[in-house]
């Protein structure tokens, strides 16, 4: 049986038919509206065109078990709505629908980076981090929705450079993704450097062997070791599998190992680390995995 995809950005809505062994079959993209009702007619009609098959939707934020009501969402106008159910009401198919970083893990896990582990642990670090868990070929959501909120979790170990910690969106401060991702880095290039720039900047000029900018990488890249290190200290995953914008620095995968060793419990742990196979696509693939 055919399995659709769909992956709900704040910029472009991927879809794509996978078979039953995994080749794609059909693949389109389109740009995201800016009305939630634009949003569910744009997702029905790509499913329209994407054919005959089981449906499966990932999007940032998550349904609430206690409301059914979408949450947490940075596509604001999604967030309080009845989604999964609109869909599915425009779409007259039931759906499957996931938070995008989990369907991100799900695809490299089956098939991509972190195939053949039996724990993988995702991150996306992009314009925020987020975060899958994937134990023995599932999903790990949890009692309530909220596993592998990596970027949720408070910053480990904070030092003084840190404080006072940052607010975050979801209400609270700390979060590691105001300190790991790319508007994390842009934030604090600006506050120690004095400088206003793209996260893409600082790391063309890190390049270049300009010293601001590269301390502000190096500090990027210890952040998330601490990240990564605390999320040992809970699963100990076997691989941490990297995506997302800034997934090509190996200051953040082929660099990271002996920094996480470094803030492990142990001091000595051995963290393995690699770079995400299907690049953009994982999402949109996990979102078609869904129903595996």
């Amino acid at each position: 049986m055919s399995r659709i995809g769909i992956d709900l950005g704040g910029t472009k809505i991927d879809a794509v038919t996978l078979s039953a062994g995994g080749e794609t079959l059909f693949e389109k993209r389109v740009a995201t509206p800016k009305t939630y009702e634009g949003v569910v007619a744009a997702i029905a009609g790509l499913v329209r065109e994407a054919g005959d098959g089981s449906v499966g939707i990932g999007a940032p934020g998550s349904s609430s078990r206690l409301t059914g009501l979408w949450r947490n969402a940075n596509i604001l106008f999604c967030n309080g709505k009845p989604f999964q159910h609109d869909l599915e009401a425009a779409i007259g198919r039931v759906v499957k629908m996931e938070n995008d970083a989990n369907c991100f893990a799900l695809s490299e896990a089956i098939d991509g980076a972190g195939q053949g582990y039996g724990v993988v642990a995702f991150f996306t670090v992009g314009t925020a981090l987020g975060g899958g868990l994937v134990v023995n070929g599932k999903l790990v959501v949890g009692a309530n929705g909220e596993a592998g909120e990596f970027g949720h979790t408070a910053l480990p170990w904070p030092n003084a450079s840190e404080w006072p910690l940052l607010p975050c969106f979801c209400g609270k401060t700390g979060c590691a993704e105001q300190y790991v991702s790319g508007t994390g880095l842009q934030r604090d290039h600006l506050r120690v450097a004095g400088e206003d720039i793209s996260s893409k900047e600082i790391v063309a000029r890190a390049r270049r062997g300009d010293a601001r900018a590269l301390a502000s990488l190096q500090r990027l890249q210890d952040r998330f070791a601490r990240v990564a290190a605390n999320i040992a200290c809970v699963v100990d995953p076997d691989v941490f599998v990297i995506g997302g914008g800034l997934n090509e620095l190996p200051e953040l995968v082929e660099h990271l190992p002996p920094l996480i060793s470094r803030y492990s419990f142990s001091g000595t742990a051995v963290a393995k680390v690699v770079r995400a196979k299907h690049g953009e696509k994982s999402g949109v693939r996990g979102a078609a995995r869904l129903w595996d």
